[in-house]
Order: structure tokens, then C-alpha cells, then sequence
């Protein structure tokens, strides 16, 4: 069982908290009418993603074993049979399915065309560079609108498209963790990394960072935005944010850790501090104002 929950990625599940992002954003994270549907989804986004994983693992399981991380992972290890890897996967989707209908349509919308997305992915699209990185991100942004659908709330074309550039950005700098096995080692960690190489990943999050930052500044001086939010204080949250990325930066181009992103976040102290400065300080300003 405990390699079933190892298959599953708990850890991941982290991701999913953009379903939440529009209620937060919007100030009603706290109204539990709105919220328990948009939890719901949520669920069924942690689900689906498990699915994919459990996909992922068994159509990757002869590269896995040949790589010094993912050689561990249940199925490459032979802890759990390809046979059940399949099964995993298919209870998983039915259930993310099921949920994600209970919702409402919009969100069985969402959920399925960010299944389609991450099939194509896993199948054949992940060998591709920059598609790899692009549907990525794209995911995610299907996260965002279908918590903003099911809350029936408004959703900042800004929100949207800073999703989008963030995530863009997390996938791209961790090819470049790729990148630094497939130099060291030879063996390729994944098809698409002969796509990149230092420079082009260095300059790309570059370019990503501050135009994610530009369009962040955007949104929180933006007058819809101070409208709907009642303050116009969120500016001050800029400083989290800009310290967040640049330690993100930091640790991809000074100290070669590009990973997982959700475990820089547990593990990196900085990192980890300036997520919490800025939920608080963003909780601080939209729902004790």
C-alpha cells in the first residue's frame, strides 16, 4: 500500500492549489459556499494528476531505470507491477472524473481537456522541446479557470497569465536540471533535453522572470483589480515576489539545484519564507482590511 501512496505523489498534490487561486485572489477564500465546490475540484485535480503520474511512470519505466532518481520510483523499481500501475491509473481518473461532474460541467470541461493535455504529454508530447514545457504550464492554467468556474467568479486575465509565465518558468528551470545529468552522464533524463542547452535555459527564465514580475506589478496596480479588491495596498506584496524569484534564480544558476519545484519550496528556507511573507501579507491586506 505504502508504494501505491509512493506512485500516487502525495507531495505533488501541492500544485493543485491553483485551483484556489481565483477565490483567493478575489478575496472570498473564506466564503464556505464558494469554497466547498472549488475543493471538490480541487480533489479532483489531485486525482487526475495521480493518474498521470501512474501513467508516466509505467510508458517511462525502461528510461526510469536507467536514471539515478527515478530508478527508485515504484514501478522502475518493480515494487508495484506495470499491471497495477494501469489499474492505479484507471481508478484514479474515474473517481477525478466522477468528482469533477459533481461540480458542474465547466469543470468536468477543465478536467478533461487537462487529462488530454497530459496523455499527449506522457504518450508522445514530452519529447518535443519547448511543447514539453508549454503544455505544462498550460495545465495549470486549466487549474485556475476551473476554480474560477465552479465559484461562478471573475477571473483577471492577469491571473491567467501569470500562471501561465510562472509555470512556464518552474518547467523550464528544471530542464536545466536535466540538462546538467544528461551532461554529466550522458544518458538522457527525458528525449526533449537535447533541445536545450545552459544558455538557452539561463536566458529564457531570464527573460521569464521579468516579464512574470512585469505583469505581477500590472496586476496589483491595476484598476480593476483595486476595484474589485477594495484596497489598493496588494502592490506591497511586489517585494515577496521579487525575492522569491530571484532566490529561484539563485538556485538554478549559482548553485545547480533546479529540481522539483514543490521540493525547493519545502526544503528551501529563503524560499520557503518568502511564499509564507507573501500569502500572509496578501491575507493581511485583502481580508483584515
Amino acid at each position: 500500500m505504502l508504494h501505491i501512496l509512493r506512485l500516487l505523489r502525495p507531495l505533488q498534490w501541492m500544485k493543485n492549489v491553483f485551483v484556489l487561486a481565483p477565490l483567493f485572489f478575489t478575496g472570498r477564500l473564506l466564503d464556505w459556499s464558494l469554497l466547498a465546490p472549488t475543493l471538490v475540484v480541487f480533489a479532483a485535480f489531485c486525482l487526475a494528476a495521480s493518474s498521470i503520474y501512474c501513467l508516466n511512470d509505467v510508458s517511462d519505466v525502461e528510461s526510469d531505470r536507467q536514471h539515478p532518481k527515478k530508478r527508485l520510483r515504484p514501478i522502475a523499481s518493480g515494487a508495484v507491477s506495470v499491471g497495477a500501475g494501469y489499474a492505479t491509473m484507471a481508478l484514479c481518473m474515474l473517481l477525478a472524473l466522477l468528482l469533477s461532474f459533481s461540480a458542474g460541467f465547466q469543470s468536468l470541461v477543465c478536467l478533461l481537456l487537462y487529462l488530454a493535455i497530459n496523455v499527449g504529454y506522457c504518450l508522445k508530447l514530452k519529447q518535443k522541446a519547448i511543447v514539453d514545457v508549454v503544455l505544462i504550464a498550460m495545465g495549470f492554467v486549466l487549474r485556475v479557470l476551473a476554480g474560477g468556474l465552479v465559484a461562478g467568479i471573475w477571473i483577471s486575465e492577469w491571473l491567467v497569465l501569470m500562471t501561465f509565465l510562472l509555470t512556464l518558468l518552474l518547467a523550464l528551470a528544471k530542464r536545466n536540471d536535466d540538462f546538467r545529468l544528461f551532461v554529466q552522464t550522458g544518458h538522457e533524463p527525458r528525449k526533449s533535453i537535447t533541445g536545450y542547452n545552459r544558455d538557452f535555459i539561463n536566458q529564457a527564465v531570464s527573460i521569464l522572470a521579468a516579464v512574470t514580475l512585469v505583469c505581477y506589478i500590472m496586476y496589483t496596480m491595476s484598476p480593476d483589480v483595486i476595484q474589485r479588491m477594495g484596497t489598493r495596498y496588494v502592490y506591497l506584496t511586489i517585494f515577496w515576489v521579487l525575492a522569491g524569484l530571484l532566490r529561484y534564480m539563485q538556485n538554478m544558476i549559482v548553485y545547480g539545484r533546479s529540481g522539483s519545484p514543490t521540493k525547493a519550496m519545502v526544503k528551501d528556507r529563503f524560499l520557503l519564507l518568502c511564499v509564507i511573507g507573501w500569502i500572509l501579507s496578501f491575507f493581511i491586506i485583502i481580508y483584515l482590511k
